[in-house]
C-alpha cells in the first residue's frame, strides 16, 4: 500500500522563476511526492485515493458495500473507488457524488454540483443513489478563510453534518468515514456515533501527509434507526 512507484524520478527542483518561494516549495513537494505519482500511474484523480484505501485495507468499510454516497467529493478519486466496489453503471447508478466545485463526470456516478448544506442536498443524494447507502464517506473541509480558528471550527461543522446525515440514511451495519481534525472533535459529537455505531475511532493514515492535522473519524456497524429507537424507549422507561 506504501510502495513507492515507479515513474518520476524524485528529488526534483523547480527552477525559479516568477513562483514565490513558498509557492516554488509546494509545487515540489507535490512533484516529488510518491502518492501523486502513483495516483497518476493508477489512473486516480488525487492521491486522497490512498487515504480510503488504506483505511478500507484495515477496517474493511467497502467490503459487501452495494450504495455509497461521497460528500466533497472534488476531484473525485473516492468516488471513482466506490463506483468500482459496488460495480455502479450509468444504467444501475449506485453512487452518488455531491460538490460545490465541478466534478468531472465519472462513469457510474450522479454527481450534484450543490453545497451539501443546501436544505435540499440530503433528500436529491437519495435519490441519486437509488435506495438506502451502506456506507457514506466525507473529505468535506470548509473554504479556507485565512483564519485558523475560523476554518476549524467551519470544517468540524461540517463532519458534523455529516455525521448526523448519516445516521438518517444509512442501512443496519452501514458505516461512517468523515475528514476531521487532531483534537478537533467535539465530545457531543463523539457520543452521538458511539449511541448510534458499535465501533467509534480515529485514524492516520500513511498517505496523510506527516505535517497535516487532518485525521478520519470512522463510525462502524450502524446499529440501525428501529434498533436506536428501542433503546431510547427503554431509557425512558428507566427515568420515569
Amino acid at each position: 500500500m506504501t510502495k513507492t512507484p515507479i515513474g518520476r524520478k524524485l528529488g526534483q527542483k523547480v527552477k525559479k522563476g516568477k513562483l514565490k518561494a513558498s509557492s516554488r516549495r509546494w509545487l515540489e513537494r507535490h512533484i516529488n511526492d510518491p502518492y501523486v505519482q502513483r495516483a497518476k500511474l493508477e489512473g486516480y484523480r488525487a492521491r486522497a485515493a490512498f487515504k480510503l484505501l488504506e483505511i478500507d485495507e484495515k477496517h474493511q468499510i467497502l467490503k459487501g458495500a452495494r450504495r455509497i454516497i461521497d460528500l466533497g467529493a472534488a476531484p473525485g478519486s473516492w468516488s471513482q473507488i466506490a463506483a468500482k466496489v459496488t460495480n455502479s453503471t450509468e444504467e444501475d447508478i449506485r453512487v452518488a457524488a455531491i460538490d460545490f466545485l465541478e466534478v468531472v463526470p465519472i462513469p457510474g456516478v450522479k454527481i450534484l454540483q450543490m453545497d451539501f448544506l443546501d436544505p435540499e442536498a440530503p433528500a436529491k443524494l437519495i435519490e441519486a443513489v437509488g435506495g438506502t447507502p451502506n456506507l457514506v464517506i466525507s473529505d468535506m473541509a470548509a473554504p479556507t478563510t485565512g483564519h485558523q480558528k475560523t476554518d476549524h471550527l467551519r470544517t468540524m461543522h461540517l463532519c458534523e453534518v455529516a455525521a448526523y446525515f448519516a445516521v438518517e440514511v444509512l442501512a443496519e451495519g452501514g458505516h461512517f468515514l468523515a475528514k476531521t481534525f487532531q483534537g478537533g472533535t467535539e465530545r457531543d459529537l463523539l457520543n452521538m456515533l458511539k449511541q448510534n455505531f458499535r465501533q467509534v475511532l480515529h485514524i492516520k493514515p500513511a498517505s496523510s501527509r506527516s505535517e497535516s492535522v487532518e485525521m478520519f473519524l470512522l463510525a462502524k456497524g450502524f446499529k440501525g434507526r428501529r434498533v436506536m429507537q428501542e433503546e431510547a424507549a427503554e431509557e425512558h422507561e428507566e427515568t420515569l
